[in-house]
């Protein structure tokens, strides 16, 4: 039996840290906070950082426009270089994307690796769109298009998928990337106080349970301009469902050391994956053909 100090031991191990932030309307001010998560997080021994969504700017939407980036660009250059300058992988959250042509942004998740190359890019596909009732409707896609791709990456022979705050809504997404053969999903967020309290727990362990995978969820806390209250309380939560480590109510740095194989044993234990019958699963008549305007 390898010692824990083997390199295969180590191989299958990660320091994991999710920089926790209060984002608000000053992009410069952002950039300063998550700069200094990031070194934190270096120092404090992590392979893996991760920022939280949209913490470039988190205010007014009419603000939203002068604080998109192109990706690549120089935003994305001081993050490659910070990469490199500590030798990690760098998930950066989300950012608010401009691209030529598209009049609406996009919500933006890049990750770099050590050397500071840009490895994934994953827009945001799923979208909040509510009307709750006459007066009272909130419109996501007004100012965001959803991506079109589902992205995983490899982290020193793991692969990783990549999902953005309301995705996590969505178990066919998690599903999917779960048989695309990640052991580990990302999921950058800004959830709101109210949904926060009660679903945020409850759906990241769900989808870690159902797909047997790690889940590192990171978010904004605390209150943003013009009102908006964020929950935080980031998370990683492992295969079996157990919360391992999580954010306490504020700015902060929160790490982890996962234990990769945990995976496979939990998918022996609850083999869900390979008990599918994806030849008895049909969409309902209609349903599969009805989609929501991009």
């Amino acid at each position: 039996m390898p010692s824990i100090d083997s390199p295969s031991d180590r191989a299958r191990r990660i320091a994991v840290a999710m920089v926790q932030l209060n984002s608000g309307d000053d992009p410069a001010a952002n950039l300063k906070a998550a700069l200094a998560g990031i070194d934190e997080a270096a120092a404090g021994g992590a392979r893996l950082v991760v920022l939280p969504e949209v913490w470039t700017y988190l205010g007014p939407d009419a603000g939203q426009a002068a604080a998109a980036e192109p990706v690549p660009g120089p935003l994305t250059e001081r993050l490659a270089a910070k990469a490199r300058q500590h030798g990690i992988y760098l998930h950066a959250g989300s950012i608010l994307e401009r691209v030529t042509g598209e009049p609406r942004l996009f919500n933006t998740s890049v990750v770099f690796d050590p050397a500071g190359e840009a490895i994934a890019v994953y827009r945001k596909i799923h979208l909040f769109d509510v009307d709750l009732d006459a007066d009272t409707s909130y419109r996501e896609s007004d100012t965001i298009a959803p991506g079109d791709e589902i992205v995983t990456f490899d982290l020193d022979g793991t692969r990783v998928g990549l999902a953005i705050c309301y995705d996590l809504r969505f178990p066919e997404l998690f599903r999917i990337l779960a048989l695309e053969g990640a052991e580990l999903i990302v999921l950058p967020a800004a959830f709101t106080m109210t949904t926060g309290k009660d679903h945020w727990e409850t759906l990241i362990r769900a989808r870690a349970i159902e797909n047997g995978v790690f889940m590192v969820a990171v978010g904004q806390v605390g209150q943003h301009p013009p009102g908006l209250w964020c929950y935080g309380r980031s998370m990683v939560v492992d295969p079996w469902g157990l919360v391992i480590a999580q954010a306490p109510d504020r700015v902060g740095v929160t790490t982890a050391e996962l234990d990769l194989d945990e995976v496979a044993r939990v998918r022996r234990q609850i083999p869900s994956l390979a008990n599918r019958r994806a030849d008895r699963y049909r969409w309902p008549e209609g349903v599969a053909a009805i989609q929501p305007a991009d």
